[in-house]
């Protein structure tokens, strides 16, 4: 199966180890970090979503909209619009980018930041909510006559949008989540399903669980499964490991610094952060690459685990997953042009050709037992 590669569409030069330069927005940064990924193999951005950051859709839009093959993926909460008006604004944007969307929907895992933006419903509430968001938008881009709803958290009557995207039917649904009400409401909606990176053994737990939530939702189909790490890329060995400390030393100073307090209070509410917490409690290091000393330092808070070694090394490591079913790895360094970059030019082709080579043998098999079966 053919292998992915999202990176990350970041607003400003900012991360976890480096205060940003300039201003929350800058458009000319955004556009030269989206190119480099564009000029360097990668196949689509995201652009996250916060309480208090850049508005996404506008700022996907002008990167859409000035190169030509990147794809987009777009973060949005539920709570922060009407979901008629969302879904036109999706299918605006799909036009602009000329069908190269998808829609990562957030659910909301932390009760503090949702209430940043008014909304105070609890979790298991927010998944019911999300669900029944994503339904309706999935139904406003595939409707061509006005039709009512009468939901549990949305309301309206007669409405009908005069903008559709270019993809059809629509563009795909992304989801992620680590709880029993992420699995359920993800395997039911997602055409795409993320997991934040973790130990082989326990991603490929995750992935049964996604399956058995979209077998139980009736799919006959289930969500192509996305992962994502922090690779942390140097020579040798020994360089990509003093890098990797180095790393975290910068992690914790901006962490003592206040980077963590605006973020988050407490202990993290999302079971994601809680089994990342969970992993590095139990060990730094795990299978060929994997090291959590990263996401312990950042208190679990999203996509955090590293992986760390050579180009070839983050290679094979990031194999192995595919090798578990995962068909999109998503990267984001912490210098992130500059990761980008040497990611895109010594990881991804090497990745590429391993897959090529692994769907050819693949498909030889399958010759030679046709083959056998029909001689």
């Amino acid at each position: 199966m053919p292998v992915e590669f999202l990176g990350i569409a970041a607003t400003n030069d900012g991360s976890e180890t480096t205060q940003r330069s300039g201003a929350a927005f800058d458009k000319e940064y955004t556009l030269r970090l989206a190119r480099a990924h564009e000029d360097h193999g990668w196949d689509r951005v995201l652009f996250a979503y916060g309480s208090g950051s850049p508005d996404p859709a506008p700022a996907a839009a002008h990167v859409a909209s000035r190169l030509d093959r990147l794809q987009i993926l777009l973060a949005h909460r539920p709570n922060v619009s009407y979901p008629t008006f969302a879904a036109k604004t999706f299918a605006t944007l799909d036009q602009i980018s000329e069908g190269r969307l998808t829609v990562h929907f957030i659910t909301g895992g932390n009760d503090h930041e949702q209430g940043r933006e008014g909304d105070t419903l609890g979790k298991d509430d927010r998944y019911t909510r999300t669900r029944e968001y994503i339904r309706i938008v999935k139904k406003i881009w595939t409707t061509h006559e006005p039709f009512d709803h009468e939901g549990e958290h949305y309301r309206f009557h007669d409405f009908v949008s005069d903008v559709f995207p270019v993809q059809q039917p629509r563009p795909n649904v992304s989801f992620g989540g680590s709880s029993p009400a992420a699995y359920a409401a993800g395997g039911a909606e997602a055409d795409v399903y993320c997991l934040w990176g973790e130990p082989l053994a326990k991603t490929a737990e995750q992935i049964e669980a996604v399956k058995a939530a979209a077998k139980a939702a009736g799919r006959t189909d289930v969500p192509r499964i996305q992962v994502a790490f922090r690779p942390i890329i140097a020579p040798t060995e020994e360089l990509a490991w003093e890098k990797a400390h180095r790393t975290v030393g910068a992690i914790r100073e901006r962490g003592a610094a206040g980077l963590k307090r605006r973020h988050r209070t407490g202990a993290p509410q999302n079971t994601g952060s809680q089994r990342l917490i969970a992993i590095a409690e139990e060990g730094e290091r795990y299978d060929r690459a994997l090291w959590t000393p990263t996401a312990a330092a950042t208190g679990g808070a999203g996509n955090s685990n590293a992986l760390v070694g050579t180009p070839e090394t983050v290679a094979q490591a990031l194999l192995d997953y595919y090798d578990l079913g995962v068909d999109i790895l998503s990267a984001r360094g912490y210098d992130l042009l500059g990761d980008a970059i040497d990611f895109g030019r010594y990881v991804i082709p090497v990745v590429r050709e391993e897959v090529a080579k692994r769907d050819a043998e693949r498909a030889a098999r399958g010759t030679h037992t046709l083959t056998a079966v029909n001689g």
